[in-house]
C-alpha cells in the first residue's frame, strides 16, 4: 500500500507532490533542488554548492525512514547544462563513497526556480 513521506528537515512539498512516496519495499524521492528547508533558494550558487544542497534534502528524506546513501538503487540527475557535470560530480562522488548507485544525468535546459541541478533517488528498505 502506498504511504506518502513528509519531514520538516527537507523543503515541503508545494505542489501535488509528496517529499517521497513508498510501497514498504522501495522509497522514491521526489526531484530535490537547492532549497534550505527554510525555503532558501541557492539559484545563483556555484554547482557544487547547488549539488551539495540537494543531495542533503535527498539524505533528509531518507533519514526520515532511517535510510540512508547505501540504500540507493538508482538516482536522476538533471543538469540546466551538462557542462556543469563536472563539478556536480566531484560533489556527488562524496556522498556515495563506496557502491554507489546507478546513474542517469541528463541536461534538461531549464530548471524549477532557475536552478542548475536536481536530484531524485530511489531507495530500498534493508528488511524488504
Amino acid at each position: 500500500m502506498k504511504r506518502t513521506i513528509s519531514t520538516d528537515n527537507a523543503p515541503e512539498a508545494v505542489g501535488a507532490y509528496s517529499q517521497a512516496t513508498t510501497d514498504g519495499s522501495t522509497l522514491y524521492t521526489a526531484g530535490q533542488i537547492p532549497l534550505t528547508p527554510d525555503g532558501d533558494l541557492h539559484a545563483d550558487a556555484d554547482i557544487a554548492t547547488q549539488t551539495e544542497l540537494a543531495l542533503d534534502n535527498v539524505m533528509a528524506i531518507l533519514a526520515a525512514e532511517d535510510l540512508a546513501a547505501e540504500h540507493i538503487l538508482k538516482t536522476t540527475v538533471f543538469l540546466a547544462d551538462i557542462d556543469d557535470f563536472g563539478a556536480m560530480n566531484e560533489t556527488y562522488e562524496t556522498y556515495f563513497a563506496a557502491a554507489p548507485p546507478a546513474r542517469s544525468a541528463v541536461e534538461t535546459g531549464a530548471l524549477p526556480k532557475g536552478v542548475g541541478v536536481e536530484i531524485e533517488a530511489v531507495a530500498t528498505y534493508p528488511e524488504a
